[in-house]
């Protein structure tokens, strides 16, 4: 580390009409002489939730062996580059009823089953904000690929907000979940001393970059830090002016002019695009310490969205109903591997992020997996789950635990514990789980 006397505070933003795009974390963001030792003795917890719907293919999903011996399962092949960092807990049971797919995503960080009157609990994710998001500009952001839906697949007498989302606010509050790239980066990167859509507009019709207007302020800043924190700001502008390309890119190809920040446009044509651009700017959200907490669905439950791309034809959710046929179970896993290969990616990002004298993936502890098991039995045992990451050192991965007739809500408890957010309870949770042990018990 070099150790300059230029200082800058850790909050600093580059200010230009229409855009406020904070820094990440730079050497001269770090007190002279301590830098090395205050960056590794309080590095910056973060907690991340990717959510998998309708289900998972088990067999295709669970490995046969517990402890540190075990073989990543077809499923889990695409996180081999990261087996190290894997911990993957099988045998954990959610709480039974509110409905099949309706409880799924309700109980996933909830630990709580769906009522009929539109109430369930404040999630596990919105407890850790409350903590980790006192040190940012946004507390929380609730992220998805898949629209809104408010009406035709929502079930029975149960709200569609319950499939929307899977964070609670309180146990009245959801949380709507963002799907479009352009909304995400103006919130992420839009000047938040001016809401004005005509300012917005008319940058759009211009084609501007948002980078355009802060360009002097960059460079007084790059002549005034050291060598090494100028090559930082200049990758980080470059994925920030990448992505923006990127929205823009998808706007002209859906045609689509920028209306509204809440309403949908600029989603691009492909799954596998839009999905690496909401994760490349969630990487850029961690990157700048916007904020600690990201929930990110691949999709809502009852997704009837197909995969034509990996040779899977048939909608998702009727698919997830396989009736025991292996056929069918086995496309099913080719869609599970698919978002599987997606998270690969992701951690890939994180992990050549660098965050001070780590990785965003040495600081980050991320829960990843799905509301109910055997889809087609839409089975609340069981539920498949890994968490990865370093976690600020607080994850022991490279293992697999394997409960019997465990609680998932006590799992919800010990990963809040994990990343400072410690609670007595959430949700049905009993306890908490001993996960820095080889067995788990």
């Amino acid at each position: 580390m070099i150790v300059t006397k230029m200082s800058l505070p850790r909050r600093t933003f580059l200010r230009g009409a229409g855009a406020a795009l904070a820094l990440p974390l730079l050497d001269a963001m770090v007190p002279a002489l301590t830098a090395s030792a205050k960056t590794a003795a309080n590095p910056v917890r973060r907690l991340g939730v990717i959510y998998v719907p309708n289900g998972m293919a088990m067999e295709y999903w669970t490995p046969a062996v517990q402890g540190t011996a075990f073989e990543l399962t077809p499923v889990l092949q695409p996180l081999a580059p990261f087996r190290d960092r894997l911990l993957i807990v099988t045998g954990l049971n959610g709480p039974a009823g509110g409905g099949t797919h309706t409880g799924a995503s309700t109980r996933f960080l909830t630990g709580v089953k769906a009522e009929t009157d539109g109430t369930a609990g404040i999630s596990m994710d919105q407890l850790v904000a409350r903590e980790l998001g006192q040190h940012t500009q946004l507390s929380s952001l609730e992220l998805s690929l898949d629209g809104r839906d408010n009406s035709g697949t929502c079930e029975g007498k149960y709200i569609c907000a319950f499939t929307n989302t899977i964070s609670w606010r309180s146990h009245a509050t959801p949380l709507p979940m963002e799907n479009n790239p352009r909304a995400v980066f103006e919130r992420l990167f839009g000047d938040s001393g001016s809401t004005d859509p005509r300012r917005r507009a008319e940058r759009l019709r211009r084609d501007r970059s948002i980078l355009d207007s802060i360009t002097d302020t960059v460079a007084d800043l790059q002549a005034k830090v050291a060598p090494r924190d100028r090559r930082k700001i200049q990758e980080y502008l470059d994925a920030v002016r990448d992505l923006e390309r990127r929205i823009q890119k998808a706007e002209e190809q859906t045609g689509t002019q920028l209306m509204p920040i809440d309403q949908p446009a600029g989603v691009p044509a492909t799954f596998e695009e839009h999905a690496k651009l909401m994760l490349d700017l969630q990487v850029l959200a961690y990157q700048c310490d916007l904020t600690r907490v990201i929930t990110f669905m691949f999709g809502r439950e009852f997704s009837g969205r197909t995969y034509p791309e990996i040779g899977v034809p048939e909608a998702h959710h009727p698919l997830s109903h396989h009736q025991s046929d292996p056929a069918r179970i086995a496309s099913l896993a080719k869609v599970n591997t698919y978002h599987a290969t997606l998270l690969a990616y992701y951690l890939e990002k994180l992990n050549s992020t660098a965050d001070g004298d780590g990785s965003l993936l040495d600081h980050l502890t991320l829960m990843y997996g799905a509301g109910m098991s055997d889809s087609n039995a839409h089975d609340y045992h069981n539920l498949p789950v890994v968490l990865v990451g370093g976690g600020t050192g607080q994850l022991k991965g490279g293992r697999h635990i394997k409960y019997v007739d465990g609680t998932w809500s006590n799992l919800l408890v010990t990963v809040m514990d994990k990343v400072g957010a410690r609670v007595d309870r959430i949700g049905d949770s009993t306890g908490r789980l001993a996960i820095d042990t080889l067995s788990g018990i």
